[in-house]
């Protein structure tokens, strides 16, 4: 799996898709070109978590590059950017980003659409397209979910940037850690999701993204069928409790 912009590898039952265009890792066309062909081949893999990394430690990513917002290549630059996000909406494991120093605008955006978030506490986080009398499509549509209107409002009007701790007290990322131990802690949290059933992990979040936006009374029904008929026909679930009453480690088939 050789890319000129990224680097993709598989260990175990981790995915681990890398931006590697440092010190600023920008998303441009061709790179973004490059991310959807990794994310077709991950569709096929059998995972139970996908992270989504940089090299260096001074971005994750600055964003998409200006020069792709010009009216000869905005078409395209769309097309390709919003693509990335079509293809993470449809894999069935946990995505994680794992966050080096800024996260801005695109590079923002890629991060807040992950499932999880850890950061370095040299995280700068936030979208500053409204500098630019623009606005950041697919943060405007996250962030409208993930946090109260008024401070989805701030965000995305504002154009503010945010530290670690701002990002995670507003909830935004998952877990903040020291810049020079960043590896092996992001490998810690990592171990938490592969040590699981992977079947187990997929209904699970499909479980999530099915009921977000559902009244109690309308999402009830659809968990019930889900756990009864897809949750609890799995192999891996008749092996958890099976391990659970004998009191030993279940054997995970992820099925």
């Amino acid at each position: 799996m050789s890319y000129k912009y990224i680097k993709l590898e598989i260990e175990g039952r981790a995915g681990y898709l890398t931006i590697n265009k440092p010190p600023y890792n920008v998303l441009d066309i061709p790179m973004m070109k490059e991310i959807n062909d990794a994310l077709d081949k991950l569709k096929n893999e059998d995972l139970n978590i996908l992270v989504i990394n940089s090299e260096g430690d001074k971005a994750f990513s600055a964003g998409v590059d200006v020069s792709d917002h010009t009216e000869d290549k905005v078409d395209e630059m769309i097309e390709v950017f919003h693509g990335i996000f079509k293809k993470l909406n449809n894999l069935p494991y946990v995505t994680l980003a794992a966050v080096k120093g800024a996260a801005l605008g695109g590079g923002c955006e890629l991060a807040l659409f992950c499932d999880l978030i850890v950061a370095a506490n040299n995280l700068k986080i936030g979208q500053p397209e409204i500098k630019l009398a623009v606005f950041p499509p697919i943060a405007l549509l996250m962030l409208s979910k993930m946090l109260p209107e008024k401070r989805a409002f701030e965000v995305i009007l504002g154009g503010e940037t945010f530290n670690a701790q701002q990002a995670y007290d507003m909830g935004l990322v998952n877990k903040v850690v020291q810049l020079e131990n960043f590896n092996d802690e992001l490998a810690g949290y990592v171990k938490i999701f592969t040590k699981m059933s992977g079947s187990a992990l997929k209904v699970t979040k499909e479980a999530f993204k099915k009921v977000r936006n559902l009244s109690f009374d309308e999402g009830l029904p659809v968990i019930e069928d889900l756990y009864m008929n897809k949750l609890m026909k799995l192999e891996d679930a008749e092996e958890g409790l099976k391990s659970f009453m004998e009191k030993r480690k279940p054997e995970w088939k992820h099925k």
